[in-house]
């Protein structure tokens, strides 16, 4: 099953959707939850709810909302494929490289992104998002997929020119839309095998990015253990693990994003995340 933020005929819910209809599980429909959110807090997920009954829209006509609007911790993991590595030209190094993204700069699938006046080198990032389950602090490696919900897609828009002015990343990784997130969230369980999973980002049709999951240097367990190690996390959270090889600024020559573009980042059992600059 897979689950979506979004408009309904009575202002915003989230629901269920199977075979291109989206089922209203929220406040205008079944009311199992007032968010998708709150629904991974209390479990309302496990079992799979029953659909019977629950008000029913088609998904082209849907206006997808953010996934989870209000996550208390937006952590990000840099350089983690080595596809990446390779083409920034970086050392191994012993730990996680970690940033935080404002979860006010996230922004739905299908919306029109604003590309920031400010910045001549915006660039994509396709990723794969996890949301945790349930309060985690100092979780074993070994123990880690006991406290992952499920996972969604996420571009991490990033203007390059920002993120080089230091060494620190925070400016060039949280301007207003610059992280999309979604359409769809798809259980833990429902995955069979995350080093199967296949990443792929194009940039109008041409694919720029492809990898696995199994090319990440830092694995997810990895990064839960390292980051609840500094920090705690709650029900609701996200960590964004990484992207591959193929972004803009490593291009030759470098070719950043410009308006009108429309990008898509697809991943498989997650659905594909598309937005267009304006």
């Amino acid at each position: 099953m897979r689950y979506a933020s979004y408009r309904g005929t009575s202002g915003s819910t989230w629901g269920a959707e199977l075979d291109g209809t989206l089922y209203d599980l929220g406040p205008s429909g079944l009311n199992l939850s007032a968010s998708l959110k709150q629904a991974i807090v209390t479990g309302a997920l496990d079992p799979a709810p029953s659909l019977d009954g629950a008000p029913a829209q088609e998904v082209a006509d849907t206006v997808f909302e953010t996934l989870i609007a209000d996550p208390g911790k937006v952590v990000c993991a840099g350089v983690n494929y080595r596809t990446h590595q390779t083409e920034t030209g970086r050392a191994d190094v012993p730990h996680p490289t970690i940033f935080i993204r404002w979860a006010d700069t996230l922004a739905p699938a299908g919306a029109d992104l604003t590309l920031p006046a400010e910045s001549s080198m915006y660039d994509y990032e396709g990723e794969v998002a996890l949301v945790i389950s349930k309060p985690a602090d100092h979780v074993a490696r070994a123990e880690a997929f006991d406290y992952v919900a499920g996972y969604a897609l996420f571009n991490d828009l990033s203007a390059r020119d920002w993120q080089r002015h230091t060494g620190q990343w925070s400016p060039g990784k949280n301007f207003p839309e610059s992280g999309a997130f979604g359409p769809y969230f798809v259980p833990a369980a429902d995955i069979d095998d995350l080093d199967e999973m296949v990443l792929e980002t194009r940039i109008n049709g041409e694919v720029r990015q492809h990898a696995s999951l199994a090319d990440l240097l830092f694995d997810i367990p990895t990064l839960i253990e390292y980051t609840t190690s500094f920090t705690r996390l709650a029900a609701g959270d996200v960590i964004v693990t990484g992207t591959p090889g193929g972004v803009g600024l490593f291009m030759d020559p470098p070719t950043f994003l410009a308006r009108g573009d429309v990008m898509e980042v697809e991943a498989t059992g997650l659905g594909v995340l598309r937005n267009a600059l304006v």
